[in-house]
């Protein structure tokens, strides 16, 4: 299956403060807050959320083309990129701005507090979808430009290209008709718990009215696992795959969004797909960066007969055959 995978590709630094950020919050001086975190460590590492979904396709034997907008400092990280299996050939590279920042420090409950700086991602905006439309057989809607995110859904309902909406960070900064457009008509509709209330608050739907928009909603729970939901149809719970040695949280929505992709794109339904997902979730949140982890079957299909089951595994086995 041929995805074409659009939103940011950023240069991620990534700090660990030993301590809790709750620890250091004053419950009636949240409107004046003034805090400096001591991190202990700096990672950096190649990420953005396209960039991100895009690798993990690859690593399991899909060619994905990556549609985006990158910095004058992107030769490296492109032939990375390239190196990898991910067609970077989409890519508008400025001639003026560096690639986008993710600043992130992680405490020691995984929290997260994060600055991102657009950089070359502005210019996302001014980049065509119709060139990959012809080849592409679903289109992923990832965060990036605004002006970018709705001009390529529109141009995926013009074309008729299937497309998965996935505006995550994004919905902060949208109205409700932003909302609503990014989401209407989209096969696949993702979210995190926090993500899934801001969406019906942002668009004014009720959940039964979001499941009226789109095809299958996939709602990410942490350590609670997913919740896949459809119009008339019970909700399908899939369980997390847990590990006793997390890295860093980052990245590890869009480990899930790659290995679901994945299994729907080798012919796999929901449930099989999703755990295929969150496999990868595991893989992604016990390595320090989201594109640093390693995949093997062998590794990869013992902890999907842990958590689901022989059967399970033996089903999802095939989805596994092009692993890099």
């Amino acid at each position: 299956m041929r995805i074409a995978v659009t939103g940011s590709i950023a240069t991620d630094h990534l700090m660990v403060f030993p301590g809790r950020f709750a620890d250091q919050l004053m419950p009636d001086h949240l409107d004046r807050v003034s805090l400096s975190f001591l991190a202990d460590t700096l990672e950096v590492r190649r990420g953005g959320v396209a960039a991100n979904i895009a690798v993990g396709l690859a690593r399991l034997g899909l060619r994905p083309v990556l549609v985006g907008a990158a910095g004058k400092d992107f030769a490296d990280y492109d032939a990375w990129l390239r190196e990898t299996g991910v067609d970077t050939g989409s890519v508008r590279v400025s001639e003026t701005l560096h690639t986008a920042r993710f600043v992130c420090t992680t405490d020691a409950d995984q929290n997260q507090i994060a600055t991102f700086y657009a950089g070359a991602m502005s210019e996302a905006k001014h980049i065509d979808l119709a060139p990959v439309a012809g080849t592409a057989e679903l289109a992923v809607i990832a965060p990036d430009d605004i002006d970018a995110m709705l001009r390529h859904t529109d141009e995926c309902r013009r074309l008729g290209l299937p497309f998965a909406a996935d505006p995550s960070q994004q919905l902060a900064r949208l109205d409700g008709e932003q909302a609503r457009r990014l989401v209407k008509g989209a096969t696949y509709l993702f979210t995190n718990e926090y993500e899934a209330a801001l969406l019906q608050e942002r668009t004014g739907w009720t959940a039964e009215q979001v499941l009226q928009q789109v095809g299958t909603w996939i709602t990410t729970l942490g350590p609670g696992g997913v919740v896949i939901t459809r119009q008339d149809q019970p909700p399908l719970n899939v369980p997390a795959v847990l590990t006793l040695t997390p890295g860093d949280p980052t990245g590890v929505g869009d480990g899930f969004r790659a290995g679901f992709l994945a299994g729907t794109g080798a012919g796999l339904s929901l449930e099989p797909a999703a755990q295929l997902g969150c496999v990868l979730a595991t893989a992604v949140l016990e390595s320090v960066g989201p594109q640093e982890y390693k995949l093997g079957a062998v590794e990869l299909l013992h902890r999907l007969e842990r958590t689901y089951g022989v059967a399970a595994a033996v089903e999802i086995e095939p989805a596994l055959a092009g692993l890099s």
